[in-house]
């Protein structure tokens, strides 16, 4: 019955669902009555059989407090929303809604949880397999439900709050840019504020971040970022996102923009291209309208798609635009257009939930807020983009790009990062992580590409070469043992940023050419599965993210 409630849920079945956990709830309570009955009581007592038969009630009891206090108080609250009213928009968010729904949603990720602790509390080793492998199946599918109903409470918390419904919120916007990599994603040229009341979003103060200057004295940042990255997190608005960790962005880039402009925000939200591309997917074409974006863009298209924005902002925009400040805002102002699509409130909401919540996955939608209520929690998820908490998974290795050209040849590499390498030596685990890079921009690049776009050896890189900064996080307590590059061992950087190890190396690639380095990580003491956490790109994470390969033995 789970699978089909999952379904009619997500194809917004509301009398469907209602219908099956209605039948689901007579199921679960004549399992509980069974287990409650004098007989099998009795039969819990007997030493070879009771343990299994106590296992059994505990299940029954737990699958029926699942249904009646989870599964019931959900699909109410489901039923209440009505989803035509949950798209951003003049006067058709119903923010309240959501805020009538949350006490429910709390109710169910409670239930959840105290059944789940209680399977998990049984001890299985003197169970027979009959019972300990549906046991395990039940812990498992509780445990990713549980994980599940936690995020959905939380955001129907937080959610009517950051979005206006009582006091109207402004957050600085950065708009990353893919073809200039940072570790977040890409260098925040283009900037603006965004306006919630109400669920009403209205994009206003759009500048770059060239236009700010140089800060003298830099922003504080804390001295192992600050050794890792430089004073130019602090000093540059371009730079703030050199580093990984986007609470450390978003506070230094929302401090900046105080000083600058002398307005106080409510906190952070980080977009890039590809994001909008999703976003697109839900709000369909987007017109330019806008008379002095048509006389920019005159040479691009008058219409952007979810196909063709990402090449028209991070590649045609530089071959057809020639002032870095007009092409800073052009990425503004189409922006400005899609977010107008979002806020005109005429975006299926199921679309464009999905739209940002692939943008979330794929950590290409970050968010922070300046509450530090709102931010403890926030903090937990993996939108606010942090690098150490409850957010990262025990095992988690991440890979960071950012460029060493000063240009726009990003659009141009193409990567994959995997783990080649997961044994055990001493006790310690050792693990290998393998990132392959290639600029497949044009042999004749040099020439043929705009030179905003290749540097024009502006910085010392060859025009059509690519350099980048590529920095590699291991679990906390671990080392980074060696660096290799092509097969050979090279110098590299070793530090540490909240107890986790940190790897830099520098590589440089002309027209076609190709390397692999291979960041080797020891001492770990963690034995969960390995997760990888990649800078998105303009390429699909899927095919960023390899498949880790099989595990070679320690030599």
């Amino acid at each position: 019955m789970l699978p089909d409630l999952k379904h009619q849920i997500a194809a917004n079945d509301a009398n469907g669902a209602a219908d099956t956990v209605g039948r689901l709830t007579q199921h679960t309570g004549l399992a509980r009555d069974a287990v409650n009955d004098p007989l099998w009581k009795a039969a819990s007592l007997v030493p070879w059989m009771g343990p299994n038969l106590q296992a059994g009630t505990e299940m029954a009891t737990s699958a029926d407090d699942v249904a009646r206090l989870g599964a019931t108080p959900l699909v109410n609250a489901f039923q209440s929303l009505n989803w035509e009213t949950l798209s951003p928009g003049p006067g058709t968010m119903n923010l309240a809604s959501i805020q009538a729904a949350a006490p429910s949603v709390k109710s169910a990720s409670h239930a959840v949880t105290e059944s789940s602790r209680r399977l998990q509390a049984i001890d299985s080793e003197q169970l027979l397999p009959q019972v300990s492998g549906p046991l395990r199946e039940a812990i498992g599918k509780l445990s990713d439900l549980n994980g599940d109903l936690e995020t959905a409470a939380d955001a129907a918390t937080l959610a009517p709050s950051m979005l206006g419904a009582d006091t109207p919120r402004r957050y600085l916007l950065l708009m990353q840019n893919n073809a200039e990599s940072r570790a977040t994603g890409g260098i925040p040229g283009a900037l603006a504020v965004l306006s919630v009341n109400k669920g009403n979003l209205t994009l206003e103060s759009q500048t770059s971040a060239t236009s700010l200057g140089a800060f003298v004295p830099p922003m504080p940042v804390d001295a192992e970022q600050k050794s890792i990255y430089t004073a130019r997190v602090g000093k540059f608005m371009q730079d703030v996102n050199l580093t990984p960790d986007f609470a450390t962005t978003a506070k230094t880039a929302n401090a900046m923009w105080e000083k600058s402009k002398g307005e106080r925000l409510d906190g952070v939200i980080s977009v890039d291209a590809v994001a909008l591309s999703f976003i697109l997917e839900a709000t369909g074409p987007v017109e330019i309208k806008d008379p002095a974006m048509q006389q920019i863009g005159s040479a691009l298209p008058a219409q952007l798609t979810e196909k063709n924005v990402v090449q028209t902002l991070l590649s045609n925009t530089y071959a057809r635009i020639t002032e870095p400040q007009l092409q800073d805002i052009y990425f503004a102002g189409a922006a400005k257009e899609i977010f107008g699509a979002v806020a005109s409130g005429n975006t299926d909401s199921k679309k464009l939930i999905a739209a940002l919540s692939r943008g979330v996955e794929e950590r290409r939608i970050l968010l922070w807020s300046g509450s530090s209520a709102e931010q403890s929690v926030i903090g937990t998820y993996p939108i606010g983009g942090m690098i150490s908490g409850t957010a990262v998974s025990p095992a988690q290795f991440g890979v960071y790009f950012n460029d060493g050209t000063g240009a726009k040849m990003d659009y141009w590499i193409k990567r994959s990062v995997q783990i080649v390498k997961d044994c055990t030596r001493d006790g310690y685990r050792e693990v290998s992580v393998r990132v392959t890079s290639t600029n497949t921009a044009p042999s004749d690049a040099a020439v043929s590409l705009p030179r905003y776009v290749t540097g024009d050896g502006e910085f010392g890189i060859p025009p059509g070469s690519v350099q980048t900064n590529i920095v590699a996080y291991g679990p906390v307590q671990s080392n980074i043992d060696t660096v290799v590059k092509d097969g050979g061992k090279i110098p590299f950087a070793a530090q540490r940023h909240s107890q986790r190890a940190v790897g830099t190396s520098t590589i440089q690639l002309a027209p076609g050419e190709s390397t692999v380095l291979d960041f080797n990580f020891g001492h770990i003491v963690q034995h969960a599965d390995p997760m990888l956490v990649v800078t998105p790109t303009t390429q699909a994470v899927k095919d960023v993210l390899l498949q880790a390969s099989s595990s070679s033995p320690c030599e």
